[in-house]
């Protein structure tokens, strides 16, 4: 893993700008905008995508694989936090002095100059960051974003927008949030995470910290979570604005209705209350809007035309995402790979499935998460979900380790009739289409490529459905 150098400053000009891995959700969306500045842009990654396929169509060269040769005439390059350090690509920068910038220092050239709201936490910011955009754009503004899913109503993860406003979802993952020079900050929450990266609790808390009080406006903060209350407590100078369902909370979210397909609730702001319903399920995304109006708030934006915007935002990609339904079972994807967005997910599908069953299929997430994780996963999709598919772990940017498969989350199971092991996709596929009956939802759980079995599993259950 390649982690930035944040004491780096990217040039003020760009050259030639060869990306490494150009085909993730934010890497392309940045080189999308260098391109839309004006830039060269070339690009390599390990797998052809609707991302690559796209940028080719823009007139960009992109390489599927790794290979010195890509790296071309580049003047720079810019790279993911994902990206193993014998990346030919890589060395050969390093080679020839070609200088290296880590996607985080490429994306904050983009947002000089701008007003810039920067959204951080464990879990909510894809979503936090595309209803921020949506109700921006329902007020007439036309900022610039860059988030880590593609949002729904415009059909991309980024843009360049023409306004004073920039969007972003912030990464605390390798500290790279705390480079960029934000105007309003809002932090979802503070569950403890990435500590392969910083070390210990402490440092994680301390880091969100530094990140709030870098804020030059305002800092909009979780009155509900635990972590994100000792952020709060630590914090020496910032204009703070709390929302959650606390009644101590400046917003205050209440009357969440979160059954059914979509989400009412209240938001109290400054005594008066507002009302509205979002199109898309679960009281979490209820959460999520309170923290997006206290933001555009503080910002001075009318109330209610903020609760209006909100209103139109659809969704973002990966996040409760139907991709079929086959013999009535419905097959999500979601993102979610920390206990505490599985429980969110599985119970704002369960606010949707009605009588039918919620089959899980979890894709462990880092080697390092699941050794110290596997039983508060193992609680939550044992509680939460009617039955549980668990492939091997996908391990990012860790080495393997060994002893840590997805059987650790399994072994965790009070009752093993409700949960299966099955690395081998295929047969995981087949074993979901066993499970499966009319009525029930099959949710893929994950942030690695568990979204891949998608196929697989529509497959097996289309044979399924099919014989006689």
């Amino acid at each position: 893993m390649i982690k930035p150098d944040l004491s780096v400053t990217a040039p003020d000009t760009w050259g030639h700008v060869h990306f490494v891995g150009i085909g993730g959700s934010g890497m392309s969306g940045i080189a999308r905008m260098f391109i839309e500045s004006g830039l060269s842009v070339s690009g390599s990654d390990s797998r052809e995508s609707s991302s690559t396929l796209s940028l080719r169509d823009m007139g960009v060269r992109v390489d599927i694989g790794h290979d010195s040769a890509h790296v071309g005439a580049a003047d720079q390059l810019v790279v993911t936090g994902a990206l193993w350090q014998d990346n030919p690509e890589y060395v050969e920068a390093m080679r020839r002095g070609i200088p290296v910038f880590h996607r985080s220092q490429a994306l904050e050239w983009l947002t000089r100059g701008k007003r810039l709201i920067s959204v951080a936490g464990a879990h909510g910011k894809t979503t936090s960051t595309g209803m921020l955009v949506t109700a921006l754009r329902e007020m007439d503004e036309d900022p610039g974003f860059v988030n880590g899913g593609v949002v729904h109503g415009f059909g991309r993860s980024a843009q360049s927008g023409s306004s004073a406003e920039f969007v972003i979802e912030a990464d605390e993952s390798d500290g790279s949030f705390l480079l960029y020079s934000t105007a309003v900050a809002l932090v979802t929450n503070v569950d403890p995470d990435h500590l392969d990266h910083y070390g210990s609790e402490d440092a994680f808390i301390e880091a969100f910290v530094d990140f709030a009080e870098g804020a030059s406006e305002t800092v909009v903060i979780s009155a509900d979570d635990s972590g994100a209350t000792l952020v709060r407590s630590r914090l020496r100078e910032a204009n703070v604005l709390t929302f959650g369902e606390s009644p101590n909370a400046d917003v205050r979210i209440h009357s969440i209705n979160s059954s059914g397909g979509s989400v009412r609730f209240s938001l109290s702001w400054r005594g008066t209350v507002y009302d509205s319903e979002l199109p898309v399920p679960g009281r979490h995304n209820a959460i999520n809007a309170g923290g997006v109006f206290a933001v555009l708030v503080s910002m001075g934006f009318d109330p209610h035309r903020v609760v209006r915007g909100l209103e139109k935002f659809s969704g973002t990609e990966r996040r409760f995402e139907l991709h079929a339904v086959v013999g009535e079972v419905s097959v999500y994807d979601d993102y979610a790979h920390h206990p505490t967005e599985v429980d969110a997910v599985l119970s704002a599908a369960r606010t949707v499935v009605g009588e039918g069953r919620l089959i899980a299929v979890q894709q462990p997430h880092l080697y390092s998460r699941t050794a110290l994780m596997c039983e508060e996963f193992a609680h939550v999709l044992e509680s939460k979900a009617d039955v549980t598919v668990c492939l091997d772990v996908y391990g990012a940017r860790e080495d393997p380790v060994p002893g840590v498969t997805g059987q650790l989350v399994t072994d965790k199971f009070t009752d093993p009739s409700k949960v299966f092991y099955e690395p081998d996709w295929r047969l995981a596929a087949r074993r979901v289409s066993e499970l499966a009956q009319p009525g029930d939802f099959v949710i893929t759980l994950g942030c690695g490529d568990v979204y891949r079995i998608i196929p697989q599993v529509v497959d097996a259950l289309s044979t399924r459905s099919s014989r006689p």
